[in-house]
């Protein structure tokens, strides 16, 4: 069988060596995952995330699933929501990601199920959640479609889904946010986190994602209805809901 090739980044890649070199970004970032996050975006994806936590719907006693939720500021936040009668899962693909939300959870008082599994293959019946949610962790899926349709599958009709994620920026901003984004960030990387690398593959898989349009394209075409996007920091981020009919 003739071997696909994919993005990682700006570079072409096998499909099969794309899950090991994003597996060994994450692995040599977890541990200063939160303090990059501050630092790289001064603090603002706190507020993306308080806006995508808003715009859930999630309230006491619901089941709600958090793909790719690595240090799980989200869970933790619908942890709080659901209450002891609603239930969080934490997943992500990345054992040292899930090792410190696994950590953050316990040391907050939480002790949520947790999954290391791939969002291309859920281990979760269907029909069965009323809110999933993936934050900043699509744009490093090797098949999009197939993680959104394994989303869709996993929530029950009614339910929504929810991507918060870098997208395209607003046209007037576009220099500024190159040389922020491939200048200062790799340069912050390298002092805060020893990682430069991992940091410009982060800037050119933003390049790579799809854009808005696209991306609620996609997730139409995986059966999800009332599809709609909202654009915060001048298109740096936008949120995508859908719901399952």
């Amino acid at each position: 069988m003739e071997q696909k090739n994919t993005h990682f980044g700006f570079e072409s890649v096998a499909e099969s060596e794309k899950h090991k070199k994003v597996a060994k970004v994450f692995t040599s970032v977890a541990t200063r995952y939160d303090i990059m996050n501050d630092l790289m975006s001064m603090g603002l994806h706190r507020l993306w995330k308080a806006f995508a936590i808003q715009l859930s719907g999630v309230r006491e006693g619901d089941r709600v699933l958090d793909v790719a939720g690595g240090t799980a500021d989200l869970s933790l936040a619908f942890a709080k929501r659901v209450g002891a009668s609603g239930q969080v899962w934490l997943t992500d693909i990345n054992h040292a990601m899930l090792s410190c939300g696994r950590d953050r959870l316990m040391d907050r008082g939480y002790a949520l199920p947790i999954a290391q599994c791939d969002a291309e293959k859920l281990p979760f019946p269907s029909n069965h959640f009323d809110c999933v949610t993936v934050a900043f962790g699509l744009r490093n899926m090797t098949h999009k479609e197939v993680a959104l349709a394994e989303m869709t599958r996993v929530l029950r009709p009614g339910g929504r889904l929810l991507v918060l994620e870098f997208s395209k920026v607003w046209k007037p901003l576009a220099p500024a946010y190159d040389l922020y984004s491939f200048k200062i960030l790799p340069w912050m990387g390298d002092k805060v986190a020893n990682d430069a690398d991992s940091y410009r593959y982060l800037a050119e898989s933003i390049r790579m994602h799809p854009s808005q349009a696209e991306l609620k394209a996609m997730m139409e075409g995986v059966g999800l209805r009332r599809v709609d996007y909202y654009n915060m920091t001048g298109g740096v981020v936008a949120l995508h809901r859908g719901y399952k009919v």
